[in-house]
Order: C-alpha cells, then sequence, then structure tokens
C-alpha cells in the first residue's frame, strides 16, 4: 500500500501507511497516546479510534481528556437509553440516537411513552452502566444487516442511503443488544457516570413533515455526578432566561400562530432594541466608508442559478410563482450586492467599494428546528459586501476583524473564533480555494488569536472566518462570520479596470458583525437576563411621582431635563412600593423617585433595577451622568449611592 500524509493539529505531517487507523497513528505520535486514544476526528468528523485512512487528511486525536470525548460518552449513553428501552418495552423500534451539544436523544416508534415513563426507563439504564459490558465494533455483511432489520424501515432506510457504499457495516454490540451504528463509543457501559432522561418531543423522520411522527427522548448524561447537577443547576437557570418567556414578560415580540411558524412580530419595546442595534453597526458602516444599498425580498430564479445558491440552496429557499415565471425570495443578500456593482464601471482606484445593507431574508427551516428568535424563516442580516482588489484582501479582512472586536467588547461577550474550511458541497477550482483559505489563515495567524479549524464548514462558496459568542450561562451561538469569496466574481463577471488598462476581477468579501439580528437580540435577552445596558433598554428612566400632585414635577423633569432618553411616568394610583415592585419587574434600569420633598429641592432620588439608590440628587448631575452612560455604552448602571 501507498503512503498517506496526515496533518496534525500542531502543522506537523506523519506519513503512514494507506489503510493504517486513527489508534495506529496514535501509536506513530506516541505509545503513551495510543493507549489513551478513544476516538478521532478525521476532516471535522469524529470516528471510531479503529477507522482505517486511506486518504491524506486531517486528524485530531481524542482522549478522555478531549472536549470531544464527551460526546463520545454520550453517544453511548443514547445506546445505554435504547438498550433500557427495548428490555421493557420489547416491541419499541427504534430510529436514530445521536449525541448532540448538551445530551442525546433517540427517535423511537412502536411505544406510547409519557414523562412518567422516563423514571423507570433511567432506572433500567443505570443498571446497564453498573453491569459494565463491554461495548464492542463488529462488523456484519449488508445481507445480514437488512436480515436483522426486517421489521424496521428505519434502519433499513440508513443501510439504503447513509451506509449505501459500505459493506460490511458495522454494529456495536454490549451485552445482548445490538444498534447499527458507526461510532465512536467508550469502551463499556461502565464509563458512563451519570444520566438523565429530560424530555420527550414529536420528531419527524429525518425533519421532513411529510415523513412519519416519531417519539424523540432527550437525555444527557456525563463522566460523573457533580457533573450532572451542574448541568442541570445551569439548565434551570437557562429556563429563568429563556428569550421566549422573558420575550413575553417584557414585551419585545411574539410569534402568534397567525404570522406563521418562524416569523417573529417585534412590538414597540423589541423594535427599540433593535433599532438601537442598528444604529451602532450603521455607525460603525459609517465610519469605513461604506455605502447603504437596498434590494428587493424577491427575485427570479435566474439570479439564484446566477449565483449557484438554485443549486447549492434550493431546498432552504421559499419559490413562487408568478405569471409563469419562478421567483424566490432571497435567502442570502450577496448577489443583489454583486449586481448593484455590476451596474457601475470601475476603475482601480474606486475600490474598495463597500456595500451596506440591514437585509431581510428567508429561508425555509423545518417546523421541528425553528425555535424563537434561535431559528426563524424570516431573519434581518447586517450584512456588508466589499469588493476590492487581491492585494487589499489582508487589510481589508483586518479592518472588519477591529470591527467584530469592538462588538465583542462592547457587549461584553466571550466568543471562539475558527476557520471553516471548504464544504463537500462547493463550487470553484481548487486553486482558487487553497489560496482563500491561506489568505484567511494568514490573517488570523498575524492576529494572534486563538482559533480552530472546521474542516467542511464553509459556504458553497468560500472559506470564512466564524465567531462564536459565549453567553452567561456558558453556552456558544453563532455571531460574526468573514467570509471570503473567489466565485461569485466570476459566476457574476464583476470586474474592474486596472493600472495597466486591462479588465481585473475583484474578490468579494462578505461580512456580518452581528450574524444575524434575530439570533444577536436572542443572546442578549438570555445573556443579560433581560436586564440590557441602559443605551439598549426600550426604557431607560421610569420617573415615579409619590402622589398626584408631584405628576407636574415628574413632567417638567422629562421634558426639560431627560428628553433625549427614553422615559415614562408611572402615573397609576399605585403605593409607591408597588411602583418600585413595577419598574423592578420591567427591569427599567433607572427609578427617579420625586415627592414633595424633591419638588421643593429640585432634586430627585435615584434607585438602579440592582437595588441602589441615592437620595437628593441634582437634576443636572444625574443627566450628566445618563449622557456619560449611554453616550459610551456602559454594560451596568453605575450611579449607586456614594
Amino acid at each position: 500500500m501507498s503512503d498517506i500524509v496526515v496533518t496534525l493539529p500542531d502543522g506537523s505531517e506523519l506519513e503512514v501507511e494507506s489503510g493504517s487507523t486513527v489508534e495506529d497513528v496514535a501509536y506513530e505520535i506516541g505509545p503513551g497516546l495510543g493507549s489513551d486514544t478513544k476516538a478521532g476526528i478525521v476532516d471535522g468528523d469524529l470516528v471510531d479510534k479503529v477507522e482505517p485512512l486511506y486518504e491524506d487528511c486531517e486528524l485530531v486525536i481524542v482522549t478522555d481528556q478531549s472536549d470531544e470525548y464527551l460526546r463520545v460518552l454520550r453517544h453511548s449513553a443514547a445506546h445505554v437509553f435504547a438498550q433500557a428501552l427495548q428490555r421493557l418495552y420489547p416491541e419499541a423500534k427504534l430510529a436514530i440516537g445521536p449525541p448532540t451539544d448538551e445530551g442525546f436523544y433517540y427517535d423511537i416508534t412502536g411505544v406510547d411513552l409519557d414523562a412518567e415513563d422516563l423514571d423507570d426507563i433511567e432506572a433500567e439504564m443505570y443498571d446497564i452502566i453498573d453491569a459494565d459490558y463491554d461495548i464492542e465494533r463488529v462488523e456484519r455483511s449488508r445481507e445480514e444487516a437488512f436480515e436483522l432489520y426486517e421489521d424496521n424501515e428505519y434502519k433499513r432506510d440508513i443501510l439504503e442511503n447513509e451506509a449505501a457504499d459500505e459493506d460490511p457495516v458495522s454494529f456495536y454490540v454490549q451485552d445482548d443488544w445490538q444498534d447499527l451504528c458507526q461510532g465512536p463509543h467508550v469502551e463499556s457501559t461502565g464509563k458512563i457516570g451519570a444520566v438523565e432522561l429530560l424530555n420527550i418531543a414529536a420528531a419527524y423522520w429525518r425533519g421532513d413533515e411529510d415523513n412519519e411522527t416519531l417519539t424523540r427522548v432527550y437525555g444527557t448524561a456525563f463522566e460523573s455526578e457533580s457533573d450532572l447537577e451542574n448541568f442541570l443547576q445551569r439548565r434551570e437557570e437557562a429556563k429563568e432566561r429563556d428569550h421566549r418567556k422573558l420575550g413575553q414578560e417584557l414585551d419585545l415580540f411574539s410569534i402568534p400562530d397567525v404570522t406563521g411558524p418562524g416569523l417573529p412580530l417585534y412590538h414597540p419595546n423589541g423594535k427599540t432594541v433593535l433599532r438601537e442595534l442598528e444604529d451602532f453597526v450603521d455607525d460603525l458602516n459609517d465610519a469605513e466608508g461604506y455605502d447603504f444599498v437596498e434590494t428587493p425580498h424577491l427575485f427570479r430564479t435566474e439570479l439564484w442559478k446566477k449565483s449557484g445558491h438554485y443549486d447549492n440552496y434550493v431546498d432552504d429557499m421559499f419559490l413562487l410563482d408568478v405569471n409563469d415565471e419562478e421567483y424566490g425570495l432571497k435567502p442570502m443578500n450577496c448577489p443583489g450586492h454583486a449586481t448593484v456593482f455590476n451596474q457601475g464601471n470601475w476603475s482601480y482606484r474606486d475600490l474598495p467599494i463597500r456595500y451596506a445593507e440591514n437585509g431581510k431574508v428567508y429561508r425555509k427551516e423545518q417546523r421541528g428546528e425553528l425555535s424563537g428568535l434561535s431559528r426563524v424563516w424570516a431573519f434581518t442580516i447586517d450584512d456588508g459586501h466589499l469588493f476590492v482588489k487581491p492585494e487589499s484582501i489582508e487589510r481589508e479582512v483586518n479592518v472588519i476583524m477591529d470591527q467584530i472586536n469592538e462588538v465583542l467588547e462592547t457587549f461584553d461577550l466571550d466568543y471562539e473564533v475558527a476557520l471553516a474550511t471548504r464544504p463537500e458541497k462547493s463550487v470553484g477550482s481548487d486553486e482558487i480555494w487553497e489560496q482563500a483559505e491561506s489568505q484567511l489563515r494568514d490573517v488570523l495567524e498575524a492576529s494572534g488569536m486563538d482559533y480552530d479549524v472546521e474542516s467542511g464548514d464553509g459556504a458553497f462558496y468560500g472559506p470564512k472566518i466564524d465567531f462564536a459568542f459565549e453567553d452567561a450561562l456558558g453556552r456558544n451561538w453563532d455571531g460574526p462570520t468573514v467570509q471570503l469569496d473567489f466565485n461569485m466574481p466570476e459566476r457574476f463577471d464583476l470586474t474592474y479596470t486596472g493600472e495597466d488598462n486591462e479588465e481585473h476581477r475583484p474578490v468579494m468579501i462578505h461580512r456580518a458583525l452581528y450574524g444575524s439580528y434575530e439570533r444577536f437580540f436572542m443572546v442578549l435577552i438570555e445573556h443579560f437576563n433581560g436586564n440590557f445596558p441602559t443605551w439598549l433598554a426600550p426604557e431607560q428612566v421610569r420617573i415615579l411621582p409619590v402622589s398626584d400632585d408631584n405628576i407636574g414635577y415628574a413632567k417638567q423633569l422629562q421634558n426639560r431635563y431627560l428628553g433625549d432618553f427614553r422615559v415614562e411616568i408611572e402615573d397609576r394610583s399605585w403605593t409607591v412600593g408597588k411602583k418600585i415592585q413595577q419598574a423592578h419587574d420591567d427591569r427599567v434600569p433607572y427609578m427617579l423617585v420625586v415627592g414633595d420633598d424633591e419638588q421643593e429641592a429640585g432634586t430627585v432620588s435615584v434607585r438602579d433595577r440592582f437595588e441602589n439608590e441615592r437620595k437628593d440628587v441634582d437634576v443636572e448631575t444625574f443627566r450628566e451622568h445618563l449622557e456619560g452612560e449611554v453616550g459610551e455604552k456602559r454594560i451596568e448602571p453605575d450611579f449607586v449611592e456614594e
């Protein structure tokens, strides 16, 4: 057999014999690593340690100290659930059971389960864990596999599709139970320290609402009981911070049945926050010389065929027939911006051309995947597209990275960075992709940022640098992105005249500083637990008159001193205590209590939503503080008791 080249995380390369397993390579690196190997990540895919390697690849060795090991353990926990289920309900039919970011799920049918049944299944799972059965990989012929699943149409579907080219196929066996699976798994059921079944939901087979409805059981697993308890505690806190709950309590948005799924309505409070977010990013665009454009929501599909979206994205598009012509709601803004660029005649002196648009786009997510603002059908991207000379790429990407850094610092968000490389479904030559990936890698290396490589996660038209926000609960969410595109300029025949008076092809850079307003809004709601920074808060100050006699003074404060801010007066005939409590529940950053003493002295008593208080405050002093806090976009109110 010929040798293949395995690239390791540190960039070093190792020549090994084709057909060597992940475990073999680990032993080549070092015997200690080989004995500790639990799995591998090959070109971004998590695989069993016995997986043979036949082509040049990037390889990460997974041990029980790796972050990815938890996914391996949870995959095994899904099998333990399935074994426990079929012990208690032999008639249960299994579909799929993958690990997830928070645990695992298994889709099943043939048995009616409710929440009360989960305790019995969980107890059986612990019996299987305590028995510490070996988990062994076994290969069987396709013929034997089809015979084993004669009565299971879901496993046969997997054999006919995902495993269509495999013979033999892999099973994993524990005790007298087995499951068709590619792995990887832990060595034995006893390696799973703690499990909990969380809830039951409905799911469509393969996520397609035209297919059968299955029962999906969600669970989680950890190496230790303490890790599980910490997770459950964070999960309870996450429920309290859930943006859908807070969105209703704070009157920010709604998604009523009449609008259709994934189509949010923004109420005045929510639109106020969004408008502030828009103004912030628009100011960043103004500072870097972006021109604002606007493109329609609907285009002939000729545009999407030209851009490549029709071939690569059509299943996610909303298509309409208008007078026997096919139109599509835009899933992305970039083809429209490329078309705007194409309407002009450009010289090298004109470049870079930078377009910005807070553009609404539409993507047909499966109904079962829609969730609040985190995944919707209609959302707005703070889109920017730059058309640059090849020699300007590094400078422009660095400027965008500085803009993203300003966003992250302003909102005090931690983040992770990844370079996403060419996906399996893509357009363009190998040379173009290698050049684009190399240039983005050079920018990241020069920045000194720590970053991961996400093989195969790039856009179909080019590689990208992705930022993931980390919220107050340690959860990661997709955020800003910078994407390098050599393909769309080619498809749209974009040109500029160079110094040599010849036509040249610009490079297109896609960028978003938030990602999408909807998801970023969701992150902020949950990250701040509804306690928005004062500059973002729908209502920044609420004036609380002690009695009706003080309402006139409250209006004077509102109009004369605080007219540049979002100020409301609580004029209901409530006690001061009830007014304070309501303002606190509404998460208003500042409350100004005004009674006869304050009215006579021309002062206010200032409270913030965190119970801090200062009395006899000069109105001008408070106004100046508010100007500074809002103008500097500070995260927390800081007008506390001296």
